[in-house]
């Protein structure tokens, strides 16, 4: 019988009481506040303001442009999602949303804001535009609905950032999103007050002056100036990050561009004595600005530098100033040409050129520079690097780095070194930024996501949005607080058991990527799977060791299945009810499938050479039990290689709803593939692939035709 609605929200919220903490007295209260970032003060009390059927939002008469479209990003909201009629600057009875840039605290500066309730009156005052936007991203997060009543509580916020320049990096090396994921991905981070997008692109711009570069595909630079415009209306600035002296792979694997190779046989480096250099990443880079209209930065990447210094002509110079030498003279030489339009940023460390084995350790280097890559906060817990290079004239970030570079998922909860588990990225981003963001050592905050392991982008916005939150207000809430809160502000009130979720499937990462060759592909020599061992001769012979070979990770595979069979109960769950972002956990479903599916593939393996060994058995006794044995295997195989092309193709078909096809190829242009120096994860294969590559290698379909054509040797001589 088919369930209604209904019956499905109570199956749900039973399950909801019998596997989760999750409280509905919490719910429901009005001090339950899921804010991000939280607010600097919060005052609880007064009269609430109830929205009636009837809005109107209040502007100053001589407002703005920008103002206005804030105004409107609230009308809509509240149309759209609350179904109420809304007004802007009219006269009439109801609820009335004040916006205004004055009578506001100086003390809030230029991107804080007041919000205050009334019976009938609620009022935002900023000084600046960014201000008023980000009190608007507030309400929306306090609207709370009660037996048909929409209503804020009572309460006054006096808020202000800590860092002024929070950015996420988006990197899109290995892929590339679709134009409506862009969007909404700005939408996303404008909500929690990100006001700064480093989109490290590479070969996604359609290049004019090179068009070789662009892949296929490539967004061409009026669509790209179209997400600068979408971002900047939200608040966020679009910057290009065009990786200059390392990690130019995408780049030169041309041909036409190998003699500036700083090795020949390596793609990954420029020479940074070469002319030529300097000519083909001007060319880039000027269309990176073009781009980009009205961003006030360029990063231009330059890290991982792992091969200069061995031209011969940069060996000789590296004699007298270092490799840090020639890294400076390119990084100053950049800058010479585009700090006319633009501020540089690069990864390099504050006073990072002290601390390595330069000869020269005072180098000149252009004080323009932005640096971006401040991993020595680490070791210096008060700083002090980071303020004697703001001191001397450069601006500086924290580096926030991202979670992982595991595959699938995240280690947000905890990363494990062997058996043994540390605290994961949360803690590890909290224990930063609370105190970086108090310290007033810093312009601004960069979030990395590296596409190293080609995870679902979507996999980083917990890591996205914890930034945002310490980077905005370092002192509150605690990590555990704000993952409770992110849980409901992102996907809805109703989410259910989340951080079990995050956790399994946290865990189920580590379990796949240590399966097959994938360790391998990372960590070298550490051992890998092999197959069963085929029958041979008229007696079924074998060696039957793999079962005690493979001892630990059958445990470990029978362990991590139920696993994701909790994993797989909690995403069904969270399906049938009406959240937002409701694609995640599709998202994570095609996650847990593949983790599921590595553990069956073990599991099969086991099986087949206990099938094997049935055979063996009978081949004495019984030569047609012993020949249906060796179908069974076939069986078991063909099931198996089944599984893996339903479970590849579902993932493909999610992420693809999102993404263009990887490495996809178009009538007028040929994907060019090859791999790097760096063995990126997501850059084994072309396409989707990288995923079940290390099933690929074992050979499983060899091995089953070889089964197949002993088993009908079997059949006809004996």
């Amino acid at each position: 019988m088919k369930k209604t609605k209904k019956q499905i929200y109570l199956a749900v919220l039973i399950f909801t009481l019998l596997f989760s903490n999750h409280s509905i007295a919490s719910e429901l209260s009005d001090l339950d506040l899921h804010i991000i970032p939280y607010p600097q003060k919060v005052q609880i009390g007064g009269d609430k303001f109830v929205l009636q059927n009837s809005v109107n939002i209040v502007l100053d008469k001589n407002h703005s442009k920008i103002d206005w479209r804030t105004a409107e990003y609230l009308r809509k909201e509240l149309q759209d999602k609350w179904g109420l009629v809304v007004s802007i600057n009219e006269e009439k009875g109801g609820s009335k949303l004040i916006l205004t840039r004055k009578g506001y605290s100086k003390s809030i500066g230029e991107q804080g804001y007041e919000l205050s309730t009334g019976a009938n009156v609620l009022t935002i005052r900023a000084k600046g535009e960014d201000g008023l936007f980000y009190g608007v991203q507030t309400l929306f997060q306090l609207i709370k609905k009660s037996r048909g009543v929409i209503y804020i509580p009572g309460m006054k916020i006096t808020d202000w950032p800590d860092v002024n320049i929070r950015a996420v990096h988006y990197d899109t090396k290995h892929h590339q999103d679709k134009g409506s994921y862009v969007k909404s991905f700005i939408r996303d981070l404008a909500k929690y007050k990100i006001n700064m997008l480093v989109w490290e692109w590479e070969d996604k711009l359609a290049y004019k002056s090179h068009p070789k570069i662009g892949a296929p595909g490539a967004f061409t630079i009026e669509e790209m100036k179209e997400f600068t415009l979408y971002a900047r209306e939200h608040h966020i600035e679009l910057v290009p990050l065009v990786q200059g002296l390392g990690h130019v792979s995408f780049i030169l694997k041309w041909n036409k561009f190998k003699h500036l190779r700083e090795v020949a046989d390596s793609d990954w480096e420029f020479c940074p004595l070469k002319e030529g250099t300097y000519d083909l990443l001007f060319d880039l880079w000027d269309e990176a600005i073009e781009a980009t209209p009205g961003s006030k930065y360029i990063h231009i990447g330059s890290d991982e530098t792992f091969e200069l210094g061995e031209c011969k002509e940069c060996r000789a110079k590296a004699k007298e100033i270092g490799n840090s030498g020639l890294y400076h003279l390119f990084a100053n030489k950049a800058s010479k040409h585009l700090k006319k339009s633009r501020k540089v940023m690069l990864w390099e460390r504050p006073m990072g050129w002290r601390q390595n084995s330069s000869p020269i350790k005072n180098m000149k280097i252009d004080t323009d520079l932005v640096l971006t890559e401040s991993y020595e906060n680490y070791r210096a817990p008060d700083f002090r690097y980071a303020k004697e290079a703001k001191s001397m004239g450069f601006e500086v970030f924290m580096y926030d780095p991202n979670p992982g570079l595991e595959p699938l998922f995240l280690p947000y909860h905890f990363k494990k070194h062997g058996d043994r588990k540390v605290p994961g990225s949360l803690k590890n981003s909290y224990d930063l930024l609370s105190t970086g963001s108090k310290s007033k050592a810093f312009d601004g905050m960069i979030n990395t996501s590296w596409d190293d392991s080609g995870l679902h982008n979507q996999m980083w916005m917990l890591s996205f949005v914890a930034s945002a939150q310490y980077s905005w207000n370092g002192a509150s809430p605690t990590p555990e607080e704000f993952e409770n809160s992110f849980f409901a502000s992102y996907y809805g009130n109703d989410v259910m058991n989340m951080q079990e979720l995050y956790e399994l499937l946290n865990d189920g990462a580590y379990y796949y990527a240590a399966t097959f060759e994938r360790n391998i592909w990372h960590h070298g020599e550490i051992g890998k799977t092999h197959l069963p061992d085929l029958p041979r001769s008229q007696y079924i012979e074998y060696d039957p060791y793999w079962n005690t070979e493979y001892k630990t990770m059958i445990i470990k595979s029978k362990r991590q299945r139920k696993k994701m069979a909790r994993a797989l109960q909690i995403i069904e769950a969270n399906k049938l009810l009406d959240l937002d972002n409701s694609y995640d956990f599709e998202v994570y479903q095609s996650i847990a499938n593949l983790i599921d599916h590595t553990c069956q593939t073990y599991l099969d393996l086991s099986k087949l050479e206990y099938t094997i060994t049935e055979a063996h058995r009978n081949a004495f006794s019984d030569r047609e039990a012993a020949y249906n044995s060796l179908l069974n295997a076939e069986k078991l195989i063909e099931n198996s290689l089944a599984r893996r092309e339903r479970v590849y193709s579902e993932l493909v078909a999610i992420w693809e709803k999102t993404r263009l096809p990887k490495g996809m190829s178009t009538p007028s242009k040929k994907f060019f593939y090859k791999m790097d120096r760096s063995r990126h994860f997501a850059n084994r294969t072309p396409d989707l692939s990288y995923l079940i590559y290390d099933e690929q290698l074992l050979d499983i379909e060899g091995y089953l035709k070889r089964l197949k054509k002993y088993r009908e040797s079997f059949q006809i001589k004996f």
